[in-house]
């Protein structure tokens, strides 16, 4: 197999005593497009910030391109877009300045991509950025991501100030430039059907550590929601296999479990002396039950 993209080993984080991140174990290829996803303060910005050696974990390492995340060569960060949550633009040029900046700073630069990303988002690139909206900087900073065709993109919340028109068209763009499979998209968002749009692979936060890591499709396929209806008291601890979360009341229970086999229903059923349902889910379902 060929050299991760991405990976971090046991990596963990900790600020004035606080949990950020804890024992988060990734590692990921070329040609995935990656949704991390999480309530705010789960910890998605910082994972970021540690990946692309913004900041040094607390325990734990990350490598980009099977380098330290700390120590990143410039032929490597070459190889790395970004756009931050909260953008580092310069108030008072405008945003064909910043263009010209960036592209006289990359010898590779992808002058056609920019122009038609511009008009698609509608940009208004002959005005200063201190009058710009927020949207219109965060569509700004990611042309200046793109525009040196990067390997790794890595967004922040990028269209988190959009309005649902210009998300939805954000989102059909960045899909397709990723079409290629050459490039792997890395972005965070608390907007669940973001991710149903665009990724392919789904990293979902809770309280600074990894719940789940892998393919969106065999996340909805594997983990399913369970709805016991016992003819006796049920256990207070019931113990089901590879159980994410857990409620019983008596006769009654209900329960979110992963590795899921259709095989399983009937033993459960035989086990509990009850009438067992399983519904799928869809991933906002998903990210509700795991964090209720």
């Amino acid at each position: 197999m060929s050299q991760p993209v991405l990976s971090a080993r046991g990596l963990g984080k900790v600020i004035k005593g606080r949990t950020i991140l804890k024992d988060v174990c990734v590692e990921e290829h070329r040609g995935s497009v990656i949704g991390v996803i999480g309530r705010n303060g789960a910890g998605k910005t910082t994972l970021l910030d540690i990946l692309l050696g913004f900041s040094p974990p607390t325990s734990g390492e990350s490598k980009v391109f099977g380098h330290d995340s700390l120590a990143l060569p410039a032929t490597v960060k070459g190889r790395i877009g970004f756009v931050p949550q909260q953008d580092e633009l310069i108030p008072m040029i405008t945003g064909a300045q910043h263009l010209a900046l960036h592209s006289s700073l990359h010898p590779r630069w992808n002058g056609d991509l920019v122009d038609r990303l511009a008009r698609a988002w509608e940009v208004p690139l002959d005005r200063p950025v201190q009058v710009l909206s927020v949207g219109e900087r965060q569509k700004l900073s990611s042309l200046l991501a793109l525009g040196h065709d990067p390997e790794l993109l890595v967004l922040d919340e990028p269209a988190a100030s959009l309005d649902p028109l210009a998300r939805r068209r954000f989102l059909q763009e960045l899909l397709e430039i990723s079409s290629d499979r050459t490039r792997t998209v890395l972005f965070s968002t608390h907007i669940v059907s973001d991710l149903e749009r665009v990724a392919d692979r789904i990293w979902i936060l809770r309280e600074g550590a990894l719940a789940w890591s892998g393919e969106l499709d065999t996340l909805k396929e594997s983990v399913v929601r369970l709805q016991v209806r016992a003819r006796r008291a049920l256990p207070p601890g019931l113990a089901l296999p590879h159980a994410l979360t857990q409620q019983v009341r008596e006769t009654w229970a209900s329960a979110l479990v992963s590795q899921w086999s259709p095989g399983e229903v009937q033993s459960l059923r035989d086990s509990l002396d009850a009438e067992v349902e399983v519904q799928n889910l869809g991933l906002e379902d998903l990210f509700v039950e795991l964090h209720a």
